[in-house]
């Protein structure tokens, strides 16, 4: 157990720990999980939010209402973005044990095995290549396919618990509209395929998601709960870190608050920041640890003014188009039906399918804006219902969202305290659509959309007509403009503390995933991707802290 003093301190100890993790997320999940398994080290895990005991976190289609919720979401916000026309969009981030695992889209997206290859190269590391992370995601996975030269499936626990781990299931539930748009992208040179997750994703197909049976499979459930009842896994909510405790250049532990009382929690080995890609740059940054300049502007006294800390920042920005359509039926007038409304829960409760259990997103596309991209760089969610903005009403007529994204976008963004008090929110500034590249690729993206959903003949029957941005927007000029007033983040904040060489003197960690000039310290989660993945970000979070947690127990 624990120990718990606080010896001439106004600070509550809890020593006797191996192992601080910060961040109850899907990476700290993953980390508490496997270096727990070694009975002889023992691992603590402290997450700010509360436990994930509120039933829309399992019922798929409650990410409406844990979104935007400070009951499970940070409720982060961008500065304004000029990008956005000057506009400030909701940066959601979990704030619940599971972190994004438990209010996310839920696909099960890799990426491209390029993704992985360029890491490698640009680390030094052939440990980062597509071959040697492939068995790192068979590994964590159990797919519905069964084991494959791609997929993994259920296997034991390293105590002899078995589990499911990362369950991977098909959507329960189809629709006739989104049927017609996967013809339609077959039409227009898009190829229908089954698996986007052998290494190049270029095709149409329906998502898979991280469901059993229809009901939301977050980290806690994988990783976490299986491990719990090991006697040397302690795991605590509703813990404030407020900043890492140093002794000059070797990290010690953590300082945190719980339920008001300031704690302390000491590490005998190391502290691991799985705090996500906002909140690991700024506890860095709290701690001293970060751009000089930045800390001395806040009052923190320098530890070590390591410059990377908090820049490099990417994110998919998502580009919705939204088209009225006819002789089908959509999300939209069902839900706005009291007949329709009782039939889904119906649907639900019996069966645990239908529209309660579907992911934000059904169908999905991966394709190149033109000849000159060697693979895939944009990527498409495709709805069965259209809204103003999230949180908003549905539409009371029949339509189709269609939203595209870039997935390798040449913007780099910010994290960057504003405060020196812990409970201020950082200033997150991604930089959409700041580079010409991606304001090209934007309308590119969204002329290619309209050659899917208008120009072709699967979708004519539907007679679709685009309400969002418009068709009157031409031009580049205009569909540039355009981007920038439906453009939102599809919340992949990724490379705010980015991995690589010696040589490269804006690194953060290591390829070992250790923070530069610091002992003891480590930073496991999104925010080391040098550069983003091509797909859905969650997935590729788990997979890095199954190389972290391989390599902490390697020491």
């Amino acid at each position: 157990m624990s120990h718990l003093s606080t010896a001439g301190s106004m600070f509550k100890h809890l020593d006797g720990h191996d192992y601080v993790i910060v961040g109850g997320g899907t990476a700290g999940c993953v980390l508490a999980n496997r270096l727990s398994a070694d009975g002889s080290k023992r691992v603590l895990l402290l997450e700010a939010g509360p436990r994930d005991n509120w039933i829309w976190i399992h019922i798929p289609v409650g990410y409406l209402y844990c979104i935007g919720n400070p009951r499970t979401d940070w409720c982060y916000k961008t500065e304004p973005e000029p990008g956005l026309n000057g506009r400030s969009i909701l940066y959601a981030r979990g704030r619940v044990l599971g972190g994004c695992s438990s209010i996310n889209a839920m696909l099960y997206l890799r990426g491209q095995a390029r993704d992985y290859d360029q890491w490698a190269q640009l680390t030094g590391d052939s440990r980062w290549s597509w071959q040697n992370v492939l068995p790192l995601f068979k590994h964590s996975e159990d797919h519905w396919r069964g084991a494959s030269a791609l997929h993994g499936t259920s296997n034991p626990y390293t105590d002899g618990n078995s589990g499911h781990e990362w369950r991977v299931e098909q959507q329960r539930l189809r629709w006739d509209i989104l049927d017609a748009f996967r013809d339609a992208a077959v039409e227009a040179g898009i190829p229908a395929v089954d698996d986007f997750n052998g290494g190049n994703n270029e095709g149409v197909s329906k998502f898979e998601v991280n469901q059993r049976r229809g009901v939301r499979w977050n980290a806690v459930k994988a990783f976490l709960k299986p491990a719990e009842q090991r006697p040397n896994l302690t795991v605590l909510t509703e813990c404030q870190v407020t900043r890492l405790r140093m002794n000059g250049r070797r990290c010690e532990g953590v300082e945190f608050i719980r339920h008001g009382m300031p704690m302390v929690a000491s590490a005998r080995r190391e502290t691991v920041l799985a705090a996500g890609a906002i909140g690991s740059p700024q506890l860095l940054q709290l701690s001293g640890i970060g751009p000089g300049a930045l800390l001395q502007q806040h009052g923190i006294p320098v530890v070590h003014d390591l410059p990377g800390v908090g820049s490099n920042l990417q994110d998919h920005l998502q580009l919705r188009m939204a088209f009225k359509v006819s002789h089908t039926r959509t999300l939209n007038t069902m839900a706005n039906s009291l007949w329709g409304k009782a039939m889904i829960g119906l649907q639900y409760a019996l069966f645990r399918s239908g529209p309660l259990s579907m992911a934000p997103s059904q169908l999905g596309a991966f394709v190149k804006s033109g000849p000159e991209q060697a693979t895939p760089n944009l990527e498409f969610h495709v709805q069965p219902l259209s809204l103003d903005k999230f949180g908003d009403p549905l539409h009371r007529f029949d339509a189709l969202t269609a939203s595209v994204c870039n997935l390798r976008p040449s913007s780099r963004g910010s994290v960057r305290i504003k405060s020196a008090d812990p409970r201020a929110h950082p200033a997150i500034a991604p930089n959409y659509l700041s580079t010409d590249e991606d304001r090209h690729i934007a309308a590119q993206a969204l002329r290619l959309t309209r050659r899917i959903v208008t120009g072709s003949r699967a979708m004519q029957r539907h007679t679709p007509e685009e309400f969002l941005p418009g068709a009157h927007h031409i031009s580049d000029e205009a569909l540039i403009q355009a981007a920038g007033d439906v453009g939102t983040t599809i919340f992949h904040p990724v490379g705010s503390c980015k991995m690589g060489p010696d040589s490269d003197a804006q690194s953060v960690v290591t390829p070992q995933l250790q923070v530069r000039g610091i002992e003891r310290l480590r930073v496991i989660d999104a925010s080391v991707m040098p550069t983003i993945t091509s797909g859905n970000t969650n997935s590729p979070t788990l997979m890095i802290a199954e190389r972290g947690a391989d390599l902490l127990m390697r020491g």
